[in-house]
């Protein structure tokens, strides 16, 4: 392994293709194997599939919310090796892993404590469906500290441009997951515990892979496992901000789907048709987001702002490219996908109207989550936990709330759906064109 002292700052990098390309394919590792998680509990019978979306739905979104683990990291490590300090970079990583551990354990002792309230409050009330999620949660939820841990290997990795190795990782662990869970859900006769078994193992495997991976640098470089608590507040603090910024998209969407719940049956099929397909294509332009935060952490670290600036011209080209061809390719398919998803005529009519604003931002939707990589890259996290919040409670909230008052209905939510990318895209835009991102720093 090469000592830090050798790596020259300022080298060559890899290209945002290059790292785009492995991130998006961990990025859809997860919700590609709910998909087939989802398929063969179906098979079972309508109790289990909606206890699973219960108790699966509850570590989904502890997940979301807790992803800062991996972005976080990111930033961090990029930063660290920018400046040729690998073994720093690897040391964020020991602290992650820490945080995630002590994060993992907690939230599984907590889920244990209150399975019962919580999925009785989500399925409302007691009942089949109730018993069926806390029974899904129980076996699962012990898994928290491996899901965490993957997520904060995720991060160190990516930091120090190494994506292909996580993506290995992430689809070795899917794939046990995916071989284990018809197996133990039907021939095995365990029933919905079996998909959690299979969660489980899935997750340890990842998890241990991960583990291997920072065993080894640490070796190498010679990096304490020691917790260090400066730097876990540093994480703290950087993960409190990006927690508050996922919390916040969390509840604006599920605001609009309450407002339109109430509008009719139709749009909110619809709602649920096209935001699915928004949430999906989101991490199509994401990956342009995570490759913008190495190239971007590793340019500052390494004191050349120059290039920062240039890899955020570079990744919003990709990002507004990209955006520009999904846009097109919605439209080209907008006979032919909904019915994939619904036969309804009702449904596919309220579609037809959504599907315009679907397609229409994309191209939006691209240079903000890029430019949202650069930022986070810098460590700015502050800047976009309060534009996230701001562009909620200024645009995506009011008009969704208006429109259920005006009855307005679904173009109305997604009109604010729609504001609510355009106030982002502006904050960012002009946050990026200016210099005070360019003088983030990594504390210890």
């Amino acid at each position: 392994m090469t000592p830090p002292s050798s790596r020259r700052p300022g080298g060559p990098g890899p290209s945002i293709p290059a790292l785009a390309a492995p991130a998006l394919v961990v990025l859809a590792a997860e919700p590609l194997y709910l998909l087939v998680d989802t398929a063969v509990v179906g098979h079972l019978d309508g109790v289990s599939l909606a206890g699973l979306a219960v108790g699966g739905g509850l570590l989904a979104y502890v997940a979301a919310l807790l992803n800062f683990l991996a972005y976080g990291t990111t930033a961090r490590a990029a930063r660290r090796t920018g400046a040729g300090d690998r073994a720093g970079a690897v040391a964020e990583g020991v602290q992650a892993t820490w945080l995630a551990l002590a994060l993992g354990v907690a939230l599984a002792l907590l889920f244990q404590l209150l399975a019962g309230p919580l999925t009785r409050l989500l399925a409302g009330g007691a009942g089949p469906v109730a018993d069926a999620g806390e029974e899904w949660l129980r076996v699962a939820s012990p898994g928290l500290p491996l899901l965490l841990v993957a997520l904060a290997g995720n991060g160190w990795l990516r930091g120090v441009a190494e994506l292909r190795r996580p993506m290995g990782y992430v689809l070795a662990g899917s794939g046990v997951g995916l071989v284990l869970c018809p197996l133990l859900v039907h021939p095995a006769g365990l029933g919905l515990v079996g998909s959690a078994l299979a969660n489980l193992a899935g997750q340890a495997v990842a998890a241990a892979l991960f583990a291997r991976a920072l065993a080894r640098e640490l070796a190498g470089f010679g990096v304490s496992w020691r917790p260090r608590p400066a730097a876990l507040r540093a994480q703290l603090v950087l993960g409190r901000d990006l927690l508050v910024r996922a919390a916040v998209l969390q509840l604006a969407f599920a605001a609009a789907a309450a407002v339109v719940a109430r509008s009719s049956t139709a749009e909110l099929g619809a709602h649920q048709v096209a935001l699915q397909l928004w949430l999906f294509l989101a991490l199509v332009l994401d990956a342009y987001a995570i490759a913008a935060q190495t190239l971007v952490g590793t340019a500052l670290g390494a004191g050349r702002p120059a290039d920062a600036r240039h890899t955020a011209a570079r990744v919003v080209r990709w990002g507004l490219g990209t955006g520009v061809l999904v846009a097109v390719l919605l439209l080209a398919l907008r006979p032919v996908v909904p019915p994939l998803f619904t036969d309804d005529p009702a449904v596919l009519a309220q579609a037809d109207v959504v599907w315009w604003f679907l397609a229409l931002m994309q191209p939006l939707a691209g240079v903000v989550f890029a430019l949202d990589g650069v930022l986070m890259g810098a460590g700015d996290a502050a800047y976009l936990r309060t534009v996230t919040l701001a562009s909620a409670l200024l645009g995506f909230l009011p008009l969704s709330l208006l429109s259920g008052w005006l009855d307005w209905g679904l173009p109305g939510v997604w009109t604010g759906l729609t504001l609510f990318i355009v106030l982002r895209l502006v904050a960012v835009g002009r946050r990026v064109r200016g210099s005070a991102w360019l003088g983030e720093t990594v504390s210890p």
